[in-house]
Protein backbone atom coordinates (compact mmCIF):
# COMPACT_ATOMS: atom_id res chain seq x y z
CA UNK A 1 0.00 0.00 0.00
CA UNK A 2 1.51 3.27 -0.92
CA UNK A 3 1.81 5.93 1.88
CA UNK A 4 1.91 9.48 1.49
CA UNK A 5 3.86 11.27 3.97
CA UNK A 6 2.45 14.76 4.51
CA UNK A 7 5.82 17.42 5.21
CA UNK A 8 5.64 19.78 8.01
CA UNK A 9 8.98 20.56 7.16
CA UNK A 10 11.18 19.99 3.91
CA UNK A 11 13.75 21.68 2.57
CA UNK A 12 16.35 21.74 -0.64
CA UNK A 13 18.76 23.95 -2.25
CA UNK A 14 19.13 25.89 -5.32
CA UNK A 15 21.26 24.60 -7.90
CA UNK A 16 23.98 27.69 -8.25
CA UNK A 17 24.77 27.46 -4.65
CA UNK A 18 26.02 23.41 -4.76
CA UNK A 19 29.78 24.22 -5.58
CA UNK A 20 30.58 27.15 -3.20
CA UNK A 21 31.29 25.91 0.43
CA UNK A 22 33.61 27.00 3.16
CA UNK A 23 36.72 25.26 4.02
CA UNK A 24 34.67 23.99 7.46
CA UNK A 25 30.88 24.80 7.23
CA UNK A 26 29.04 21.97 5.47
CA UNK A 27 26.33 23.63 2.74
CA UNK A 28 23.13 22.03 2.25
CA UNK A 29 24.64 20.30 -0.97
CA UNK A 30 26.97 18.66 1.53
CA UNK A 31 24.38 17.63 3.43
CA UNK A 32 22.11 16.38 1.26
CA UNK A 33 25.15 14.28 -0.58
CA UNK A 34 26.08 12.78 3.08
CA UNK A 35 22.24 11.21 3.43
CA UNK A 36 22.23 9.80 0.16
CA UNK A 37 25.21 7.81 0.83
CA UNK A 38 24.68 6.88 4.29
CA UNK A 39 21.38 6.01 3.53
CA UNK A 40 20.35 2.27 4.59
CA UNK A 41 17.08 2.87 3.22
CA UNK A 42 17.99 3.64 -0.24
CA UNK A 43 20.24 0.57 -0.16
CA UNK A 44 17.30 -1.50 0.50
CA UNK A 45 15.20 -0.59 -1.73
CA UNK A 46 17.58 -1.26 -3.81
CA UNK A 47 18.12 -4.58 -3.00
CA UNK A 48 14.08 -4.87 -3.96
CA UNK A 49 14.45 -3.54 -6.69
CA UNK A 50 17.20 -5.93 -7.38
CA UNK A 51 15.22 -8.96 -6.89
CA UNK A 52 12.21 -7.74 -8.73
CA UNK A 53 14.21 -7.62 -12.26
CA UNK A 54 15.19 -11.21 -10.90
CA UNK A 55 11.38 -11.61 -11.41
CA UNK A 56 11.58 -11.02 -15.03
CA UNK A 57 14.63 -13.71 -15.52
CA UNK A 58 12.63 -16.01 -14.07
CA UNK A 59 9.14 -15.17 -16.33
CA UNK A 60 11.53 -15.62 -18.98
CA UNK A 61 13.35 -18.64 -17.88
CA UNK A 62 9.63 -20.14 -18.03
CA UNK A 63 10.31 -20.32 -21.87
CA UNK A 64 13.56 -22.57 -21.93
CA UNK A 65 13.90 -26.03 -21.50
CA UNK A 66 14.43 -27.54 -18.56
CA UNK A 67 16.75 -30.16 -18.31
CA UNK A 68 17.17 -32.77 -14.97
CA UNK A 69 18.89 -36.22 -14.85
CA UNK A 70 17.80 -38.98 -12.11
CA UNK A 71 19.48 -41.57 -10.29
CA UNK A 72 17.81 -44.67 -8.77
CA UNK A 73 19.01 -48.16 -6.89
CA UNK A 74 16.58 -50.82 -5.70
CA UNK A 75 16.38 -53.45 -3.85
CA UNK A 76 13.15 -56.06 -3.78
CA UNK A 77 12.99 -59.25 -2.27
CA UNK A 78 10.13 -61.90 -2.74
CA UNK A 79 9.42 -65.00 -0.83
CA UNK A 80 8.38 -68.14 -3.43
CA UNK A 81 7.69 -71.62 -1.60
CA UNK A 82 11.11 -72.61 -1.00
CA UNK A 83 13.09 -69.43 -1.17
CA UNK A 84 13.58 -65.80 -1.31
CA UNK A 85 14.47 -63.81 -4.65
CA UNK A 86 16.36 -60.94 -3.94
CA UNK A 87 16.20 -58.35 -7.07
CA UNK A 88 18.32 -55.78 -7.60
CA UNK A 89 18.20 -52.21 -10.20
CA UNK A 90 20.35 -49.38 -10.81
CA UNK A 91 18.89 -46.40 -13.23
CA UNK A 92 20.40 -43.38 -14.45
CA UNK A 93 18.02 -41.02 -16.93
CA UNK A 94 18.56 -37.75 -18.07
CA UNK A 95 15.80 -36.08 -19.55
CA UNK A 96 14.40 -32.38 -21.21
CA UNK A 97 11.23 -31.05 -21.65
CA UNK A 98 10.38 -27.50 -22.94
CA UNK A 99 7.42 -25.29 -22.98
CA UNK A 100 6.41 -24.90 -26.66
CA UNK A 101 3.58 -23.11 -26.98
CA UNK A 102 1.15 -21.10 -24.32
CA UNK A 103 -0.85 -19.00 -25.72
CA UNK A 104 0.59 -16.06 -24.90
CA UNK A 105 0.33 -16.75 -20.98
CA UNK A 106 4.34 -17.06 -20.66
CA UNK A 107 4.54 -13.39 -22.59
CA UNK A 108 1.96 -11.74 -20.01
CA UNK A 109 4.18 -13.21 -17.17
CA UNK A 110 6.97 -11.34 -18.82
CA UNK A 111 5.15 -8.86 -19.69
CA UNK A 112 3.77 -7.82 -16.27
CA UNK A 113 7.41 -8.57 -14.08
CA UNK A 114 8.56 -5.65 -16.51
CA UNK A 115 5.73 -3.58 -15.87
CA UNK A 116 6.93 -4.14 -11.49
CA UNK A 117 10.44 -3.68 -12.21
CA UNK A 118 9.51 0.20 -13.63
CA UNK A 119 7.21 0.34 -10.84
CA UNK A 120 9.84 -0.40 -8.31
CA UNK A 121 12.18 1.89 -10.00
CA UNK A 122 10.19 4.70 -9.53
CA UNK A 123 9.45 3.85 -5.62
CA UNK A 124 13.03 3.94 -5.19
CA UNK A 125 12.96 7.38 -6.97
CA UNK A 126 10.36 8.42 -4.18
CA UNK A 127 12.90 6.64 -1.43
CA UNK A 128 15.35 8.86 -2.30
CA UNK A 129 13.01 12.15 -2.38
CA UNK A 130 12.67 11.21 1.05
CA UNK A 131 16.00 10.76 2.39
CA UNK A 132 16.89 14.14 0.47
CA UNK A 133 13.51 15.70 2.48
CA UNK A 134 14.97 14.39 5.94
CA UNK A 135 18.76 15.58 5.03
CA UNK A 136 17.31 19.12 4.17
CA UNK A 137 14.89 19.07 7.51
CA UNK A 138 17.52 18.63 9.83
CA UNK A 139 20.08 21.06 8.25
CA UNK A 140 17.18 23.95 7.96
CA UNK A 141 16.51 22.49 11.73
CA UNK A 142 19.88 23.39 12.85
CA UNK A 143 20.02 26.52 11.18
CA UNK A 144 16.94 27.46 13.34
CA UNK A 145 17.59 26.09 16.69
CA UNK A 146 21.03 27.79 16.43
CA UNK A 147 19.42 30.94 15.71
CA UNK A 148 17.08 30.90 18.50
CA UNK A 149 19.47 29.29 20.69
CA UNK A 150 21.95 32.92 19.97
CA UNK A 151 18.31 35.37 20.25
CA UNK A 152 17.57 33.66 23.82
CA UNK A 153 21.05 33.86 24.57
CA UNK A 154 21.12 37.57 23.73
CA UNK A 155 18.27 38.45 25.94
CA UNK A 156 19.45 36.75 28.71
CA UNK A 157 22.65 38.93 28.90
CA UNK A 158 19.65 42.12 28.06
CA UNK A 159 17.43 40.93 31.04
CA UNK A 160 20.54 40.22 33.18
CA UNK A 161 21.76 43.98 32.29
CA UNK A 162 18.19 45.02 32.93
CA UNK A 163 17.93 42.95 36.81
CA UNK A 164 21.02 45.24 37.39
CA UNK A 165 19.75 48.34 36.77
CA UNK A 166 16.82 47.68 38.77
CA UNK A 167 18.71 46.20 41.51
CA UNK A 168 20.84 49.51 41.38
CA UNK A 169 17.37 51.53 41.29
CA UNK A 170 16.23 50.11 44.17
CA UNK A 171 19.47 50.10 46.18
CA UNK A 172 18.84 53.92 45.92
CA UNK A 173 15.19 53.89 46.56
CA UNK A 174 13.47 54.61 43.02
CA UNK A 175 11.74 51.62 42.94
CA UNK A 176 10.27 48.97 45.40
CA UNK A 177 11.79 45.42 46.10
CA UNK A 178 8.60 44.02 44.11
CA UNK A 179 10.38 45.63 40.68
CA UNK A 180 13.34 43.49 41.64
CA UNK A 181 11.30 40.33 41.83
CA UNK A 182 9.82 40.72 38.54
CA UNK A 183 12.91 41.67 37.06
CA UNK A 184 14.25 38.30 38.23
CA UNK A 185 11.23 36.49 37.48
CA UNK A 186 11.58 37.83 33.61
CA UNK A 187 15.36 36.40 33.70
CA UNK A 188 14.84 33.44 34.85
CA UNK A 189 11.54 33.01 32.52
CA UNK A 190 14.13 34.12 29.73
CA UNK A 191 16.91 31.68 30.96
CA UNK A 192 14.20 28.54 30.95
CA UNK A 193 13.77 29.51 27.22
CA UNK A 194 17.75 29.34 26.66
CA UNK A 195 17.88 25.99 27.80
CA UNK A 196 14.69 24.29 26.29
CA UNK A 197 16.51 25.96 22.50
CA UNK A 198 19.52 24.61 23.67
CA UNK A 199 17.40 21.07 23.84
CA UNK A 200 16.02 21.55 20.59
CA UNK A 201 19.45 22.28 18.61
CA UNK A 202 21.08 18.92 20.50
CA UNK A 203 17.36 16.97 19.44
CA UNK A 204 18.58 18.86 16.07
CA UNK A 205 21.76 17.68 16.01
CA UNK A 206 20.88 14.20 16.90
CA UNK A 207 18.44 14.10 13.81
CA UNK A 208 21.42 14.96 11.71
CA UNK A 209 23.48 12.70 12.94
CA UNK A 210 20.45 9.86 11.77
CA UNK A 211 20.41 11.63 8.54
CA UNK A 212 24.16 11.70 7.34
CA UNK A 213 25.67 9.48 9.47
CA UNK A 214 27.92 12.33 10.71
CA UNK A 215 27.31 15.62 13.56
CA UNK A 216 27.64 19.12 11.82
CA UNK A 217 30.79 20.91 12.37
CA UNK A 218 29.48 23.82 11.22
CA UNK A 219 26.68 25.23 8.50
CA UNK A 220 26.95 27.25 5.69
CA UNK A 221 23.99 30.06 5.21
CA UNK A 222 20.79 28.45 3.85
CA UNK A 223 20.90 28.82 -0.51
CA UNK A 224 18.62 30.78 -2.32
CA UNK A 225 15.23 29.79 -2.73
CA UNK A 226 14.08 28.18 -5.57
CA UNK A 227 12.32 29.31 -8.98
CA UNK A 228 8.62 27.96 -8.39
CA UNK A 229 6.02 27.86 -11.14
CA UNK A 230 4.16 30.67 -12.48
CA UNK A 231 0.86 29.41 -10.97
CA UNK A 232 -0.38 26.89 -8.26
CA UNK A 233 -2.36 25.35 -11.78
CA UNK A 234 1.35 24.81 -13.60
CA UNK A 235 2.81 23.75 -10.24
CA UNK A 236 0.10 20.91 -10.32
CA UNK A 237 0.49 19.78 -13.94
CA UNK A 238 4.52 19.44 -12.89
CA UNK A 239 3.76 17.19 -10.26
CA UNK A 240 1.20 15.08 -11.94
CA UNK A 241 3.60 14.25 -14.80
CA UNK A 242 6.48 13.79 -12.64
CA UNK A 243 6.21 12.54 -8.88
CA UNK A 244 7.41 9.05 -8.41
CA UNK A 245 4.60 7.62 -6.49
CA UNK A 246 2.15 9.07 -9.62
CA UNK A 247 4.31 7.03 -12.15
CA UNK A 248 4.92 3.99 -9.70
CA UNK A 249 1.02 3.81 -9.55
CA UNK A 250 0.28 3.88 -13.08
CA UNK A 251 2.70 1.22 -13.35
CA UNK A 252 0.72 -0.89 -10.73
CA UNK A 253 -2.04 0.10 -12.69
CA UNK A 254 -0.52 -1.45 -15.64
CA UNK A 255 0.56 -4.40 -14.47
CA UNK A 256 -2.64 -5.33 -12.73
CA UNK A 257 -4.67 -5.20 -16.29
CA UNK A 258 -1.84 -7.56 -17.70
CA UNK A 259 -2.40 -9.84 -14.42
CA UNK A 260 -5.93 -9.94 -15.39
CA UNK A 261 -5.14 -11.19 -18.86
CA UNK A 262 -2.29 -13.74 -17.38
CA UNK A 263 -5.57 -15.30 -15.29
CA UNK A 264 -7.83 -15.23 -18.26
CA UNK A 265 -5.36 -17.37 -20.26
CA UNK A 266 -4.79 -19.81 -17.63
CA UNK A 267 -7.65 -21.85 -18.72
CA UNK A 268 -5.22 -21.95 -22.26
CA UNK A 269 -4.01 -25.59 -23.59
CA UNK A 270 -0.10 -25.80 -23.39
CA UNK A 271 1.89 -27.66 -25.27
CA UNK A 272 5.47 -29.25 -24.63
CA UNK A 273 8.27 -31.45 -25.71
CA UNK A 274 10.01 -33.77 -24.07
CA UNK A 275 13.17 -35.84 -24.45
CA UNK A 276 14.57 -38.59 -22.20
CA UNK A 277 17.75 -41.32 -22.38
CA UNK A 278 18.57 -43.81 -19.66
CA UNK A 279 20.17 -46.65 -18.72
CA UNK A 280 19.11 -49.45 -16.34
CA UNK A 281 21.72 -52.28 -15.36
CA UNK A 282 20.41 -55.57 -13.04
CA UNK A 283 21.58 -58.96 -12.26
CA UNK A 284 20.13 -62.01 -13.90
CA UNK A 285 18.80 -64.49 -10.85
CA UNK A 286 20.16 -67.78 -12.43
CA UNK A 287 23.35 -66.80 -14.57
CA UNK A 288 24.41 -64.04 -11.83
CA UNK A 289 25.34 -61.57 -15.23
CA UNK A 290 24.49 -58.08 -15.23
CA UNK A 291 21.77 -57.58 -18.28
CA UNK A 292 22.28 -53.70 -19.38
CA UNK A 293 19.13 -52.35 -20.96
CA UNK A 294 19.36 -48.39 -22.83
CA UNK A 295 16.45 -46.60 -23.18
CA UNK A 296 15.32 -43.27 -25.37
CA UNK A 297 12.24 -41.56 -25.76
CA UNK A 298 10.69 -38.11 -27.93
CA UNK A 299 7.13 -36.87 -27.08
CA UNK A 300 5.10 -33.86 -27.41
CA UNK A 301 2.68 -32.93 -24.61
CA UNK A 302 -0.53 -31.45 -24.99
CA UNK A 303 -2.42 -30.74 -21.74
CA UNK A 304 -5.41 -28.25 -20.85
CA UNK A 305 -7.42 -27.99 -17.82
CA UNK A 306 -11.10 -28.53 -18.16
CA UNK A 307 -12.52 -28.64 -14.51
CA UNK A 308 -10.28 -26.95 -11.62
CA UNK A 309 -12.98 -26.95 -8.69
CA UNK A 310 -13.13 -23.51 -9.12
CA UNK A 311 -9.69 -22.09 -8.55
CA UNK A 312 -9.08 -20.52 -12.02
CA UNK A 313 -12.24 -18.70 -11.73
CA UNK A 314 -11.43 -17.06 -8.16
CA UNK A 315 -7.61 -16.70 -9.49
CA UNK A 316 -9.08 -14.47 -12.43
CA UNK A 317 -11.86 -12.75 -10.36
CA UNK A 318 -8.76 -12.18 -7.59
CA UNK A 319 -7.18 -10.47 -10.72
CA UNK A 320 -9.72 -8.14 -11.86
CA UNK A 321 -10.61 -6.99 -8.15
CA UNK A 322 -6.38 -6.51 -7.86
CA UNK A 323 -6.88 -4.56 -11.03
CA UNK A 324 -9.86 -2.68 -9.25
CA UNK A 325 -7.76 -1.95 -6.61
CA UNK A 326 -4.83 -0.15 -8.86
CA UNK A 327 -6.79 1.68 -10.72
CA UNK A 328 -8.59 3.44 -7.55
CA UNK A 329 -5.04 4.04 -6.05
CA UNK A 330 -3.78 5.36 -9.01
CA UNK A 331 -6.74 8.28 -8.83
CA UNK A 332 -6.43 8.24 -4.66
CA UNK A 333 -2.26 9.24 -5.26
CA UNK A 334 -3.27 11.86 -7.73
CA UNK A 335 -5.65 13.80 -5.40
CA UNK A 336 -3.15 13.44 -2.64
CA UNK A 337 -0.08 14.91 -4.83
CA UNK A 338 -2.28 17.68 -5.87
CA UNK A 339 -3.53 17.95 -2.45
CA UNK A 340 0.10 18.01 -1.52
CA UNK A 341 1.17 20.59 -4.16
CA UNK A 342 -2.08 23.15 -3.12
CA UNK A 343 -1.01 23.12 0.63
CA UNK A 344 3.00 23.99 -0.83
CA UNK A 345 1.52 26.89 -2.13
CA UNK A 346 -0.52 27.96 0.26
CA UNK A 347 1.75 27.53 3.33
CA UNK A 348 4.21 30.02 0.78
CA UNK A 349 1.46 33.04 0.60
CA UNK A 350 1.03 32.35 4.21
CA UNK A 351 5.24 32.21 5.61
CA UNK A 352 5.50 35.91 2.86
CA UNK A 353 2.57 37.32 4.54
CA UNK A 354 3.48 36.10 7.59
CA UNK A 355 6.97 37.93 7.69
CA UNK A 356 6.04 41.38 6.33
CA UNK A 357 3.38 41.40 9.38
CA UNK A 358 6.22 40.54 11.64
CA UNK A 359 8.81 43.02 10.36
CA UNK A 360 6.22 45.45 11.36
CA UNK A 361 5.73 44.17 14.78
CA UNK A 362 9.41 44.28 15.51
CA UNK A 363 9.94 47.91 13.97
CA UNK A 364 7.39 49.10 16.65
CA UNK A 365 8.10 46.00 19.13
CA UNK A 366 12.00 48.37 19.17
CA UNK A 367 10.30 51.41 19.24
CA UNK A 368 8.13 50.70 22.21
CA UNK A 369 10.83 49.48 24.28
CA UNK A 370 13.40 52.20 23.40
CA UNK A 371 10.52 54.39 24.49
CA UNK A 372 9.49 52.72 28.01
CA UNK A 373 13.28 52.22 29.02
CA UNK A 374 13.45 56.09 28.32
CA UNK A 375 10.37 56.50 29.75
CA UNK A 376 11.24 54.31 32.81
CA UNK A 377 14.35 56.30 33.21
CA UNK A 378 12.12 59.40 33.75
CA UNK A 379 10.33 57.95 36.10
CA UNK A 380 6.87 57.71 34.00
CA UNK A 381 7.05 53.99 33.37
CA UNK A 382 7.23 50.95 35.81
CA UNK A 383 9.87 48.10 35.84
CA UNK A 384 7.14 45.70 34.27
CA UNK A 385 6.19 47.74 31.44
CA UNK A 386 9.89 47.68 30.51
CA UNK A 387 10.35 43.78 31.08
CA UNK A 388 6.89 43.45 29.08
CA UNK A 389 8.45 45.63 26.33
CA UNK A 390 11.52 43.46 25.84
CA UNK A 391 9.73 40.24 26.14
CA UNK A 392 7.59 41.63 23.36
CA UNK A 393 10.29 42.40 20.99
CA UNK A 394 11.95 39.08 22.10
CA UNK A 395 8.49 37.12 20.72
CA UNK A 396 8.83 39.14 17.45
CA UNK A 397 11.84 38.56 16.99
CA UNK A 398 11.46 34.61 17.29
CA UNK A 399 8.61 34.58 15.93
CA UNK A 400 10.46 36.09 12.63
CA UNK A 401 12.89 33.20 12.73
CA UNK A 402 9.97 30.73 12.52
CA UNK A 403 8.62 32.36 9.72
CA UNK A 404 11.41 33.04 7.70
CA UNK A 405 12.24 28.98 8.24
CA UNK A 406 8.42 28.47 6.96
CA UNK A 407 9.09 30.22 4.18
CA UNK A 408 11.91 28.20 3.11
CA UNK A 409 10.27 25.15 3.56
CA UNK A 410 7.12 25.62 2.07
CA UNK A 411 9.55 26.26 -0.83
CA UNK A 412 10.80 23.04 -0.89
CA UNK A 413 7.53 21.49 0.12
CA UNK A 414 6.46 22.16 -3.10
CA UNK A 415 9.24 21.07 -4.63
CA UNK A 416 8.95 17.60 -3.33
CA UNK A 417 5.57 18.01 -3.93
CA UNK A 418 6.05 18.60 -7.77
CA UNK A 419 8.79 15.50 -7.78
CA UNK A 420 11.82 17.60 -8.42
CA UNK A 421 13.66 16.65 -4.85
CA UNK A 422 15.96 14.29 -6.44
CA UNK A 423 19.73 14.13 -7.13
CA UNK A 424 19.88 14.55 -11.09
CA UNK A 425 17.06 17.85 -10.45
CA UNK A 426 19.39 19.83 -7.95
CA UNK A 427 22.57 18.61 -9.71
CA UNK A 428 23.98 17.18 -6.77
CA UNK A 429 27.34 16.53 -8.81
CA UNK A 430 27.77 13.00 -7.45
CA UNK A 431 27.43 9.49 -9.42
CA UNK A 432 24.27 8.10 -8.94
CA UNK A 433 22.45 4.52 -8.90
CA UNK A 434 21.66 3.06 -11.89
CA UNK A 435 18.56 0.61 -12.32
CA UNK A 436 19.37 -0.28 -15.75
CA UNK A 437 23.12 -1.52 -15.28
CA UNK A 438 21.72 -4.69 -12.94
CA UNK A 439 18.37 -5.25 -15.02
CA UNK A 440 20.15 -5.54 -18.39
CA UNK A 441 22.39 -7.98 -17.13
CA UNK A 442 19.72 -10.35 -15.66
CA UNK A 443 17.06 -10.30 -17.81
CA UNK A 444 17.90 -12.47 -19.84
CA UNK A 445 18.64 -15.19 -17.26
CA UNK A 446 22.28 -15.79 -17.94
CA UNK A 447 23.51 -18.63 -16.06
CA UNK A 448 27.25 -19.33 -17.18
CA UNK A 449 27.92 -17.02 -20.13
CA UNK A 450 29.46 -13.60 -20.55
CA UNK A 451 26.32 -12.02 -19.49
CA UNK A 452 26.86 -14.28 -16.21
CA UNK A 453 30.56 -12.91 -15.63
CA UNK A 454 29.40 -9.28 -16.46
CA UNK A 455 26.64 -9.93 -14.12
CA UNK A 456 29.48 -10.54 -11.30
CA UNK A 457 31.27 -7.60 -12.21
CA UNK A 458 27.83 -5.82 -11.87
CA UNK A 459 27.37 -7.33 -8.51
CA UNK A 460 30.74 -6.64 -7.04
CA UNK A 461 30.81 -2.96 -8.13
CA UNK A 462 27.25 -2.75 -5.99
CA UNK A 463 29.14 -4.77 -2.85
CA UNK A 464 32.14 -2.15 -3.19
CA UNK A 465 29.37 0.75 -2.99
Amino acid sequence: MIKLRRFSAVAAVALTAFTSHAAVAESLADTMVAAYRHSALIEQNRAVLRAADEDVAAALAELRPIVQWTASHQVSRNENASDYLTARSTSLQIGAQMLLYDWGRSQLAIDAAKEQVLATRQGLVSVEQDILLAATVAFFDIKQATEQVALQRNSVEVLSRERQAAQDRFDVGEITVTDVALADAQLAETQAGLASAQGDLEIAREAYLAATGRFPTGLDAPPPLPRLPASVDEARAIGQRNHPLIAQAQRQAAASELGVAQAAAERNPSLSANVAAGITRSPQQLTGEYDTRNSASVGLELNQTIYSGGRLPAAHRRAMALRDQARANLLNVSRQISQLVGESWANIDVARAQIGAIDEQISAAQQAYNGVREEAALGARTTLDVLDAEQSLLEARANKITAEANLQLAHYQLLAAMGRLTVEHLNLGIPTYDPSQYYNAVRDAPYTSKQGESLDRVLRAIGRN
